[in-house]
């Protein structure tokens, strides 16, 4: 049986992503696939055409990803995570970025299309829905934090306005709450 016969058996003769019905097409799921069933979709030719060109997104038409990223299909799960990546700089995709679990094998295929273009050698300063935060963000707590030597907890939601970002640890940066400079954690916050 040919991988699109396969493929319209497994979605019912639907979009994987979008549940559309006509205009369908087998997309391969980059990097490296080979042409089976396990690597590729069966795709609406919208969502082929806004995956191989970025620049002409329609964020509302990813909604969709609120049902496909359920899906038990890997190749399926991979898509969803790289256009909620790609779309997390809303709200919503964030938060479905946040709850979407992909197991280890799955989460590195989904990685390997260097999704975002970065360079390994660029470090990428990520909140906890994985936001990019860069110097003068302003950026709300999003747990009470003690703050070591200062005599103060750093209540939730507060807001911390113009951070700058430490050196070579991605992991950290620093702002101004209560007046005094300290260092917070990334995965404390999220962008505001």
């Amino acid at each position: 049986m040919s991988t699109e016969k396969v493929l319209h058996a497994r979605s019912e003769s639907k979009c994987e992503l979008c549940a559309a019905t006509e205009s369908l097409s087998v997309y391969e799921v980059p990097p490296d696939s080979n042409g089976s069933a396990d690597e590729c979709v069966l795709i609406y030719e919208t969502c082929c055409s806004q995956i191989e060109n970025p620049d002409q997104v329609d964020v509302h038409h990813w909604r969709c990803l609120n049902d496909s990223m359920w899906s038990q299909v890997p190749a399926v799960q991979v898509i969803a995570w790289r256009m909620l990546v790609r779309l997390s700089d809303q709200d919503w995709p964030r938060e479905l970025l946040d709850m979407l679990y992909l197991d280890e094998s799955t989460l590195s295929w989904a990685k390997a299309a260097d999704e975002g273009d970065s360079s390994d050698d660029t470090i990428r300063y990520l909140d906890s829905n994985g936001a990019v935060l860069e110097a003068g963000d302003t950026v709300m707590l999003i747990k009470d934090l003690n703050v070591k030597g200062a005599n103060f907890k750093a209540k939730r939601g507060t807001a911390v306005r113009s951070i700058s970002l430490v050196p070579d640890n991605c992991e950290h940066i620093e702002g101004r709450i209560n007046g005094q400079q300290i260092v917070i954690l990334t995965r404390f916050v999220k962008k505001a």
